[in-house]
């Protein structure tokens, strides 16, 4: 892992315990995947690295000295990580306790860890808390994931990998750390930022190259969607073959083949290395 400008094995590398992204969660962070000593979209991770940034009023990360950090854990750890999770967390820095942030300057943290290649499919549940779609750090991907936490153990004791919110509106959001897709009458549809949804980078490239649409959806579409499939980075295309208590059929159906094969096809590509 990189950690105050330089390599450091697990054991070496230590952050203050007045860390501000420890005491109150006050950063931003990426996650990518890697395969064979390489990221995809990495330019498109840390254009979103940036913008959380500066969401939350931290200065802009250097993205130079992000791009060196990512290229020497890789190379570090290319033997023993064939393929894994590239994780990128910049935060508030030392500050003291309390909400106010220090004027040490912001910590930046690059770690390669093993990643398990996920399952076709999938089971998710639905949960009963909500997304706030109005708050100041919607859209945001922060290092504030406590709800995050909650929500996946009800999924995992309930058989599932994911869990499912809506809004305060009621409407379609997100899951824990995915976005949602949804098969209606024959058509893709996914939430809109606006659902207070996070701008996910699968996501994008799945709006790009399927041409599904972005649709305002009430939470109970997920009751008569026909395929549902969840994205991230580590996920790329998943099916869903079980939401709460209903089985979906024919998984993964149509729609959701079409996109699982043109996101393979495209990804495949020399996108952004």
């Amino acid at each position: 892992m990189w950690l105050d400008g330089a390599l450091r094995d697990a054991d070496s590398a230590k952050v203050s315990v007045f860390d501000h992204g420890l005491t109150v969660g006050d950063g931003v962070f990426e996650t990518l995947k890697a395969e064979g000593g390489r990221t995809f979209a990495l330019t498109r991770h840390l254009d979103r690295l940036t913008r959380s940034a500066r969401g939350l009023g931290l200065p802009d990360p250097d993205l130079a000295e992000v791009r060196r950090a990512c290229a020497a854990v890789l190379e570090a750890g290319a033997a023993d990580v064939p393929y894994g999770r590239l994780r990128i967390t910049y935060t508030g820095g030392l500050s003291p306790l309390g909400s106010d942030r220090g004027a040490a300057g912001p910590t930046l943290i690059v770690a390669l860890a093993p990643a398990t290649r996920r399952p076709d499919t999938t089971a998710v549940i639905t949960v009963p808390w909500v997304r706030n779609e109005r708050s100041a750090v919607a859209g945001l991907k922060t290092t504030s994931y406590a709800e995050n936490v909650v929500a996946l153990a009800a999924a995992h004791r309930a058989g599932a990998s994911e869990a499912l919110f809506a809004n305060t509106v009621g409407r379609l959001c997100e899951g824990t750390g995915s976005n949602v897709f949804v098969v209606l009458d024959g058509e893709l549809h996914t939430p809109p930022l606006a659902s207070g949804c996070l701008a996910g980078i699968t996501r994008d490239l799945v709006l790009e190259w399927t041409g599904a649409q972005e649709t305002d959806l009430p939470f109970e579409a997920l009751e008569r969607a026909e395929e549902i499939f969840v994205t991230s980075s580590l996920r790329d295309v998943q099916a869903v073959h079980r939401i709460d208590g209903r089985a979906l059929t024919a998984v993964p159906g149509p729609v959701t083949a079409k996109a699982v094969r043109v996101f393979e096809e495209r990804s495949g590509a020399d996108l952004d290395p």
